[in-house]
């Protein structure tokens, strides 16, 4: 029996551990199972390029799908997201690939205000007329200029503070700018404010288009000449004109893209409908009631009665007449109207529109009793009111020269319809007194002179 006690031993000792064996590999599989599980339903935080590309991506689009009066409006909100962006994507290169959520909480504060700003353009874009769109994407690129300024300072990365112009004027109105050897091809002047745009001998290169063209490097500026044709332009739409810079940095192409906005060539069509009162007299005759007045004998009476006008109308005081009707009398009952010598006629009013009548019957003899019965006639008259409306009919507005339409007489109301850029409606109204009216848009002034006179004027020099 003891001789085989140690055999026993070493068996169980085995089946233990080999049990213990089973029971953390078993373990192991299972955490390994729920980790797993775990990392599969809970995504792994985006990195920085991943959070980049998604802003890009939303630009382009919003930036696409921007309507002329976003292009013109918002252009300076979507000018600031992209400068900070292409900053962002600069001084991250070497680290694109860390996660997002590494950052401070003041860098991530950055690509928030991007999706921020993304986020209002887009509510602007999908619903322009909702009420205080534009102020929205105002208030939430706030904060941007201040985001460049901080990196300026602190980061060794180029960074563009802010460049011009922000608008292209038509080609054809741009007296102001260089002639082109051509003679009809202005030059547009760029100028670029930043820091650290040049590090390296290449200078730095700006392209639009198929045109290329190197910088003339001033301290913290450059400066580049662009033919106006360069450029994209619409007849009737204003448009997004991208241009992209490029800079050496570190071994490296930087690239930022600079976004203008083109003014089209025509800049719109208008129509001004009058609302005219004309007044014409209207006439018609009245014809008084009877009026009776009685005497005794040898004695005299006077019935006096004023009369009004009804209401809306006025007595035409030089066409009016008095009748008398009849006159009687009597002596001893036996009728004889000469003993009558009454009369009918009129009398002071007591309220100029007023026609009063007096009608007198007065005896020719002491025996005689009388009785006079008058009435007058007259015409009445009123101004009666006829609206019509008169139509300009659609109009161009010209950027060369302000566009003038007289009112009409008698113009009592107007409403001018105002379709810009072939996608912006205005609608303005006013009276005869109206002097000013605030047109809301930054190149386009309604004015009213002292010759009743409706003024348009389209000035792309509003646009510099």
């Amino acid at each position: 029996m003891t001789a085989g006690t140690p055999a026993s031993e070493s068996l169980w000792t085995r089946t233990l551990v080999l049990l213990l064996l089973v029971v953390l590999l078993v373990t192991g599989a299972a955490l390994a199972y729920a980790q797993l599980h775990e990392d599969r339903s809970v995504p792994a935080p985006p990195t920085i390029a991943e959070k980049l590309v998604i802003l890009q991506a939303e630009r382009a689009e919003l930036q696409a799908h921007a309507d002329s009066l976003a292009r013109i409006e918002m252009l300076s909100s979507f000018r600031a997201a992209s400068l900070l962006l292409d900053a962002l994507a600069s001084r991250y290169e070497p680290e694109r690939e860390q996660t997002l959520d590494r950052l401070p909480a003041t860098r991530r504060e950055m690509f928030v205000r991007l999706e921020a700003v993304n986020a209002a353009l887009r509510a602007a874009i999908d619903r322009p007329r909702a009420p205080g769109v534009a102020a929205a994407v105002s208030q939430a690129a706030s904060g941007i200029p201040a985001d460049l300024e901080w990196m300026a300072s602190f980061d060794l990365s180029p960074v563009i503070l802010s460049y011009t112009p922000m608008f292209l004027a038509p080609r054809r109105t741009a007296p102001g700018d260089p002639p082109a050897p051509a003679g009809d091809d202005p030059l547009i002047e760029i100028e670029i404010l930043g820091l650290r745009l040049k590090r390296d001998r290449a200078l730095p290169v700006l392209a639009i288009g198929s045109w290329r063209g190197e910088a003339v490097v001033t301290p913290e500026r450059l400066k580049f000449v662009v033919p106006r044709s360069a450029f994209p332009t619409d007849a009737r739409h204003a448009r997004f004109a991208p241009g992209w810079l490029f800079l050496r940095h570190d071994s490296r192409t930087v690239a930022f893209q600079l976004l203008f906005t083109s003014i089209p060539e025509g800049a719109g069509g208008f129509a001004l409908d009058q609302k005219v009162r004309s007044v014409a007299p209207e006439s018609n005759t009245l014809v008084s009631p009877e009026i009776l007045a009685r005497a005794p004998a040898g004695e005299a009476r006077t019935v006096r009665r004023c009369f009004d006008p009804p209401p809306g109308w006025r007595f035409d005081k030089s066409k009016r007449r008095v009748v008398i009707v009849e006159r009687l009398g009597w002596i001893d009952d036996v009728p004889d109207e000469t003993m009558n010598s009454g009369s009918v006629s009129f009398v002071r009013e007591d309220r100029p529109s007023q026609i009063c009548v007096a009608v007198v019957a007065k005896a020719a003899t002491k025996a005689a009793r009388t009785a006079t019965i008058g009435r007058f006639e007259a015409t009445l008259v009123r101004d009666v009111s006829t609206d019509r409306v008169v139509q300009s009919g659609v109009r161009a507005l010209d950027w060369s020269e302000p566009v003038r339409v007289p009112f009409e007489p008698g113009m009592i109301e107007w409403k001018l319809y105002v379709r810009l850029f072939d996608e912006i409606d205005r609608e303005f109204a006013g009276n005869a007194d109206t002097t000013s009216v605030p047109s809301g848009v930054t190149f386009l002034s309604i004015t009213v002179d002292s010759d009743k006179n409706l003024t348009l004027r389209a000035d792309p020099e509003a646009f510099r």
